[in-house]
């Protein structure tokens, strides 16, 4: 397959590079998933790092010897620069710099070692600047989107530099130790998060600033303070209005943990700053924006996890109940999101469509060690990649509704390193009209094996009973219902989803032993267990629906007490004649809901 079509108006799909054992190539995008004939196969074992430019024009990779660039719409080779140790390589926002980063080295006799971060002008090759760079996390300089101003951490200070000129610091933040900081996305004013490690009984601390204003005690945009944090992870909203941070201990003090402690905070550049509420205590495995800034998505809690979306006052909007999942990947449009359960969780995934909260598709990816999402916002990249699984090598290409439209295992003598989609920047593909129906595949379907429980021997002539681990939680909206102030509080809905537990046990007893004086069952299309855990979200009318119960809890007792032969009062057999008024009265009320 050409790509002959790529220069015209309408977007190609997006390529796939693919680097193992076997080699580096590329493969053509859906539908075709054909071997590209625009970049020659590099073979042998040889080939450590590529990269694409953010926009998918420009591709760089290392073969042992050389970084070569190409030019993907051409085929044309840019430039080949003689760096065969380079493990990293990243191309500049808008293709002007390519940084690579080789291992740092000290000779023997103890002189210190060469300069192993290197930045290359991409039009002339020229290397424009050359700095020592010991660690490899957060190696690579960040830049503006309009590549305006660069800025690296320099010896816990954060040195910027502007219009790619390296000779000349032109300003620098400088706090007691700046561990890691994050510059905003978008265009100007540009703004910069800065994390502050606490020391000796003072806390930890993340600032936002506005780029260059980082003088005088009132200069920060916002502040927010810590006291458990050995590390964060800071995280920009799309429009550069807030930073979620994801504050972690290595320790449980408590010992509840065995992943550390984790808290979210909240910080706007507005000032305002919150401690966003989880409502289930353990780790937070995953915390991402949507590309609309406005919301975003919290991974949390023992397993079974739950999934929660927030507003920007960190209000729950949305509560997608529990299960075995970690991970939380919104599609490039921000209309579907993906959790999903990996690493030493089975691969089970929930596509979801954020705008009506409605479940699209539950495929599973079983020994997945990569996920991610096309630019068409449409497709979906999973992968099996050495050295976190030696076994299975191979990818395979989804259709957001379950659908598998390419598979590739590599042999099982070969190992499969890396593969990941060429980017495109926002806005080349349209978002489109989400479909529910199973797109149609060519790849058989593989039903995952489920993997029976273990029944000792002396169960196994036994009927099955239901008995479950863990109570799992169904998806509810979060969002206030017209004429409510707000949802009832965590406490409040659990007491109520027990009390409404506890009853149904009573009723199912009471039916088994009387069948006559079962109650009156609710309508078809209601069925009474997903009533029966709903709230309204009225205090008010749930206060009602509690009284109402109480009585009909009486009613039925004083019922038990006749049938057993016990003489009632009147006051008690006009309780009971109340039954079906008080019973209809529940029953609208709850279809209220």
């Amino acid at each position: 397959m050409g790509f002959s079509f790529r220069d015209k108006m309408a977007p190609s799909t997006p390529l796939l590079a693919v680097r193992g054992s076997e080699g580096l190539y590329m493969v053509n995008g859906p539908p075709h998933f054909t071997e590209s004939t625009l970049f020659p196969r590099e073979s042998g074992k040889n080939c450590k790092v590529y990269t694409f430019s953010k926009d998918g024009t420009l591709f760089a990779w290392g073969n042992g010897e050389k970084i070569n660039i190409i030019n993907v719409t051409n085929k044309g080779l840019r430039h080949s620069f003689d760096l065969p140790k380079t493990v990293c390589l990243e191309f500049s926002p808008k293709n002007t710099v390519l940084a690579t980063w080789q291992p740092y080295t000290t000779s023997k006799d103890g002189t210190a070692g060469v300069p192993n971060l290197q930045l290359y002008d991409v039009k002339t090759g020229t290397c424009l600047k050359s700095f020592i760079q010991k660690k490899m996390q957060n190696w690579c300089p960040s830049w503006s989107e309009d590549e305006t101003i660069c800025a690296r951490n320099v010896n816990n200070e954060v040195h910027f530099f502007e219009n790619n000129n390296f000779n000349t610091i032109a300003n620098k933040l400088h706090l007691q130790k700046i561990n890691d900081f994050v510059l905003s996305p978008g265009p100007q004013p540009y703004k910069v998060a800065v994390y502050v490690p606490g020391s000796k009984g003072a806390p930890s601390f993340v600032r936002l600033y506005q780029y260059p204003n980082f003088d005088g005690p009132h200069a920060a945009l916002a502040n927010k303070s810590f006291f458990k944090a050995d590390k964060v992870t800071m995280l920009w909203n799309k429009k550069a209005t807030a930073v979620l941070v994801i504050a972690s201990t290595d320790v449980d003090k408590t010992g509840a943990s065995y992943y550390g402690e984790q808290t979210l905070h909240y910080i706007a550049v507005n000032g305002e700053s919150a401690v966003v509420q989880l409502p289930k205590n353990g780790p937070i495995y995953d915390v991402v924006w949507n590309s609309s800034s406005t919301e975003f998505c919290a991974v949390y809690g023992f397993m079974p996890a739950k999934a929660t979306i927030f507003n920007l006052k960190c209000d729950p909007v949305f509560d997608f109940g529990t299960g075995p999942r970690n991970a939380a990947y919104y599609s490039p449009h921000g209309h579907i999101l993906v959790l999903a359960g990996f690493g030493n969780l089975r691969g089970q995934m929930e596509v979801w469509d954020v705008k009506n909260y409605k479940l699209i598709s539950k495929p599973v990816a079983s020994d997945s060690t990569y996920f991610a999402w096309c630019p068409d916002g449409e497709h979906i990249l999973t992968a099996t990649c050495a050295p976190r699984l030696r076994v299975n090598n191979g990818y395979k290409i989804w259709h957001y509704t379950g659908s598998v439209l390419h598979k590739h295992d590599v042999p099982s003598n070969a190992e499969l390193w890396q593969v990941s989609w060429q980017p495109f920047l926002d806005g080349i593909f349209p978002a489109k009209t989400i479909t529910y129906q199973a797109v149609p595949s060519d790849v058989p379907s593989e039903e995952p094996k489920v993997a029976t429980a273990y029944r000792p021997p002396a169960l196994r002539n036994k009927p099955i009973t239901n008995s479950k681990l863990h109570e799992e939680e169904p998806p509810q909206n979060m969002k206030p219902q017209a004429g409510n102030d707000k949802p009832l509080s965590k406490t409040a809905l659990k007491n109520q989803r027990k009390h409404e537990a506890k009853k149904a046990a009573k009723q199912e007893a009471r039916n088994e032993k009387s069948p006559d004086l079962a109650p009156t069952p609710a309508p078809q299309s209601t069925p009474r267990n997903t009533i029966s855990q709903s709230t309204s979200g009225d205090p008010e009318v749930d206060k009602k629906i509690k009284n109402l119960k109480k009585k009909l809890k009486a009613i039925e007792q004083l019922k038990e007490q006749a049938a057993a032969g016990k003489q009632l009062e009147k006051n008690q057999l006009e309780k009971i004649q109340k039954e079906k008024a008080l019973l209809q009265e529940l029953e609208d009320l709850e279809l209220g809901i």
